[in-house]
């Protein structure tokens, strides 16, 4: 099939290996559970008692940090949405917002764990013997809250930049820092040894993020931008974190009731409870290796749903360069298993092509996945880099003289080829596609977003009909 004359062309950027992000995200939760291992080990050299105090107290720090989910779910969504947007300063605004947000949301639970000590533990029937211990240690713990508020909102500004392997770094120098300070201070002073080695630690952590921020990002935060809070910058955040955040609050809170009723039985019942957890937490690592290995697939999913939802990109519709030459946002499979979002040119429309702008990309478990991971059979045009997707739903907003087709008609794309040398396989998971005429379908505008299933619907439909006789009319 003829392309007709090629446009100038925008080099395909280098795309990390999705492997490459998921893995030292993998890492922290591992790090993050050992970490954990290690800190009731070290309780529990103490007493049981201790050991006890020790668990009752991460419980309900585990439950206060929920609440920091409500931003930080949100951060790195909203951050990449925009950066891939091509507005890096929208992004930068949000960062800015959400670093306001996490000192108030910090504050908030800082103070309800230092001032409210005693009555949550007691919500948790802390035994007499394990509150005198588990109430001064939780004061104690306070300030670490506030700064692991603006270490995670800092780091979920980093991963949405991609930067995920220094952020990695900070958290291994945090974990260190913590585990060496508790193995000196704790056989001396206890867990108030433990509590001062975590503050020094979140403090370490959140020095190093700020400078990340300033040398990789160029995120130089004013003095204003602590406390700011901006309603615009945060309002898609939290439009995304609630709904999360709730659903976790609501795993915490029953985990919390198993606590509660534990906490009746005593210490060292409690003690115990705290030393299966932690074997528990040690088991679910092996689980991590089944996740890691679905990242790569959840990822490409995650980016192309960036193109199916038409909010998501309505402020950066694509235009046309200095020369004239259209160009487009796509999903890119530079080779199996490297993935990105790119700025394509698009090949110029003829007399009997139409410009379509897609709301809508279905993505296809079958076909994507086996393109993604390099099992597609070979057939004439196979081949890498390309652009996925074959159920494309959008408006025609260019339409030439012979393409029998209206502009402002609500079409279905079954593909493109348009993209100069990166090939069109099967080319519908684009923000913008030039395509022929007669291979587009007119839908119904009712149908929405469901207009995607019209290629399985075809299927169907072939499937009933046979040999030539219409069962369906």
């Amino acid at each position: 099939m003829s392309r007709g004359p090629r446009p100038a062309e925008r080099p395909v950027p280098p795309a990390p290996r999705l492997l490459h992000i998921a893995a030292p995200m993998g890492v922290e939760l591992v790090l993050g559970i050992g970490v954990g291992v290690l800190g009731t080990w070290m309780a529990a050299r103490l007493s049981d008692t201790d050991g006890a105090a020790f668990a009752l107290s991460q419980h309900v720090l585990g439950m206060l940090f929920v609440v920091f989910r409500i931003v930080g779910a949100g951060i790195g969504v909203v951050v990449a949405q925009s950066l891939g947007g091509g507005r890096r300063d929208t992004a930068d605004a949000v960062a800015r917002a959400t670093l306001g947000a996490s000192t108030w949301v910090g504050l908030g639970t800082a103070a309800l764990a230092a001032l409210g000590a005693v009555p949550l533990l007691r919500l948790l029937n802390a035994p007499p013997d394990v509150l005198p211990r588990a109430a001064p240690f939780l004061v104690m713990l306070a300030p670490a809250v506030l700064l692991d508020a603006w270490n995670a909102c800092m780091a979920s500004v980093m991963r949405a930049h991609l930067r995920v392997r220094e952020t990695l770094a900070v958290i291994v120098c945090m974990h260190l820092a913590l585990l060496a300070g508790a193995l000196l201070l704790m056989p001396r002073w206890g867990l108030p040894g433990y509590a001062l080695s975590l503050s020094a630690s979140r403090l370490l952590g959140l020095l190093l993020h700020r400078g990340l921020w300033r040398e990789r990002l160029g995120l130089r935060p004013r003095a204003h931008d602590w406390w700011r809070l901006s309603r615009g910058a945060l309002a898609p955040v939290l439009r995304i974190g609630l709904p999360g955040a709730a659903e976790n609050i609501a795993w915490r809170l029953a985990f919390l009731v198993s606590v509660a009723v534990v906490g009746q039985m005593g210490g060292t019942a409690l003690a115990t409870q705290s030393y299966a957890l932690q074997v528990n937490y040690v088991v679910l690592l092996a689980g991590l290796a089944t996740g890691l290995s679905a990242a790569g697939l959840l990822a490409m999913t995650a980016v192309i749903q960036l193109l199916v939802y038409p909010g998501a990109f309505a402020a950066q519709r694509v235009h046309a360069g200095a020369d004239g030459a259209m160009d487009t946002l796509a999903v890119v499979l530079q080779q199996p298993e490297q993935l990105s979002l790119a700025r394509l040119a698009l090949t110029a429309p003829g007399a009997a092509d139409v410009v379509v702008d897609i709301d809508y990309s279905g993505i296809s478990t079958g076909t994507e996945k086996l393109l993604w991971s390099g099992r597609m059979p070979h057939f004439p045009g196979m081949g890498y880099p390309l652009v996925p997707g074959y159920e494309s739903v959008g408006r025609v907003v260019q339409a030439g003289p012979d393409a029998g087709i209206a502009e402002g008609e609500q079409v279905f794309v079954p593909g493109a080829n348009c993209f100069g040398p990166v090939r069109g396989l099967f080319g519908g998971a684009a923000r913008r596609l030039v395509v022929p005429g007669r291979r587009v379908v007119p839908v119904s505008e009712a149908l929405g977003e469901r207009a995607v299933l019209l290629a399985l619907a075809a299927t169907a439909y072939h499937a009933v009909s046979g040999a030539g006789v219409q069962y369906v009319k």
